[in-house]
């Protein structure tokens, strides 16, 4: 028997609205999802709404609802965030597939089925609704367009992940996944959901995604800036929790990862843009360096310090954030390696002291910080082509065969000893020890 919850069924799907101030709109749009999933849905379901801490009369539309509508249940929570509330519902929901849907339904609810097919089949951990697919039909503002499409490119980008539209709320995830998940997840407001994306693809969970068919609130309350302001945050608080091993993708990969796993690999242009905002930093802190040292030893001799520290601590950012390299294997041989840059980086802007004092003599020393500052800014783009083509250089790496959270030396030291049979027309691991299979 297919349809809403009852106390002798196990509940197959539970549809959660978090919603905030939307007493003009939510008796109708809960309504129109109720008799969607009433007519078309072929499993047990739910719908949830999460009340958001509402200061108008959302809170008692809710419960009437929840009282006249059969399979509709109403939760309020103390305090407001989507994420908080996703967070909370889905962590005390029973059901086996957790969904998500703005409480406008901006998107079409035929993609709600095959939304959670491959997650109650199996063969998902996650689903996503992509209103930047080919086949997806979206109708909003140029502006709108503009600034999710730029968002979900600097995400691919930068974070190195592969689905295209993080910001879709048309989201669903296995409860298996969740318990894993929500756990690792620190946002509790817009950010939520891409980062649970994130973490997920990161622990070589598989997301699928659904063209949808998607219209544009007009009405709609986000607030663009401060909402972009706070996700530029939360990308770099995730990029540097996984990069410093922090937020603990690996253990999720261990219970439920999908295997071979690929990690998601950062491309040029993300790597370009780690590296400049780790140069921007260092050439700062070289200005600073060198104006306090300046007075007291000299321009080259400050010149040469300065340089000194900061490339060394551009290495060791460089070496984790832009190139992913973690753990102590080969640390030693890169920051040799980052010393012969430095020297060059060195030869760089002493060369550009060297022409100024020849050009300008007795030049002040806020023209030396000027020129040198520049040089380090080329240097830094030296530094960039030396890092990627000889110190940190990639190319016979096997990411397929690494484990979230470890070093490709580690991981090849384990697979030197456990070797894995490979199926060799699928390439899937059979799970077999190659030892174990030939006895």
């Amino acid at each position: 028997m297919s349809g809403m919850t009852e106390t002798n069924q196990t509940l197959d799907i539970d549809i959660v609205v978090p919603c905030y101030n939307e007493q003009d709109t939510l008796a109708a749009h809960v309504r129109r999802l109720h008799t969607f999933c009433r007519t078309s849905l072929h499993h047990t379901w739910r719908i949830t709404i999460a009340d958001n801490a509402s200061t108008d009369d959302t809170a008692r539309i809710a419960d009437d609802l929840a009282a006249m509508l059969p399979g509709v249940h109403a939760v309020h929570l103390a305090e407001k965030g989507r994420g908080r509330a996703l967070k909370a519902v889905w962590g005390a929901s029973p059901a086996t597939v957790l969904v998500y849907v703005d409480e406008d339904l901006s998107t079409d609810l035929a993609a709600l089925e095959p939304l959670v097919a491959p997650l109650l089949s199996g063969h998902s951990d996650l689903a996503i609704g992509t209103r930047l697919a080919d086949s997806s039909r979206v109708v909003r503002g140029s502006k709108r367009e503009f600034i999710s499409r730029s968002y979900n490119l600097l995400l691919r980008t930068t974070m190195g992940v592969s689905f295209s539209d993080a910001q879709c709320g048309f989201k669903a995830v296995t409860k298996r996944a969740a318990e894993r998940l929500l756990p690792l997840c620190e946002d509790d407001a817009w950010f939520f959901d891409t980062e649970m994306l994130v973490l997920a693809e990161h622990a070589g969970l598989r997301i699928h995604e659904v063209p949808v068919d998607w219209v544009d609130d007009v009405n709609s309350s986000v607030q663009i800036a401060s909402t972009a302001t706070e996700d530029l945050k939360g990308m770099w608080r995730v990029s540097r929790g996984i990069a410093t091993g922090r937020v603990p993708v690996g253990t999720v990969y261990d219970a439920i990862g999908r295997r071979p796993f690929t990690p998601p690999h950062v491309g040029f242009l993300g790597q370009v843009l780690r590296f400049g905002a780790i140069g921007v930093l260092s050439t700062v802190a070289f200005a600073v360096l060198y104006a306090l040292f300046r007075p007291a030893i000299g321009a080259q001799t400050a010149d040469f310090l300065a340089l000194l520290l900061t490339a060394i601590g551009n290495t060791a950012l460089n070496r984790r954030f832009t190139f992913g390299v973690r753990g102590r294997a080969g640390a030693g041989r890169h920051h040799v390696q980052g010393l012969v840059v430095f020297g060059i980086a060195w030869a760089i802007t002493a060369g550009s002291l060297v022409v100024l004092h020849s050009s300008v003599p007795g030049a002040s020393h806020g023209a030396e910080i000027l020129v040198l500052t520049a040089a380090n800014l080329f240097a830094t783009c030296v530094r960039f082509v030396l890092f990627k083509a000889w110190v940190f250089r990639s190319g016979r790496r096997r990411p397929e065969l690494i484990r979230p959270g470890t070093t490709p030396a580690a991981d090849a030291s384990t697979a030197a000893t456990e070797p894995i049979a490979v199926d060799e027309r699928t390439g899937e691991r059979t799970g077999e020890r190659t030892g174990e299979r030939a006895a």
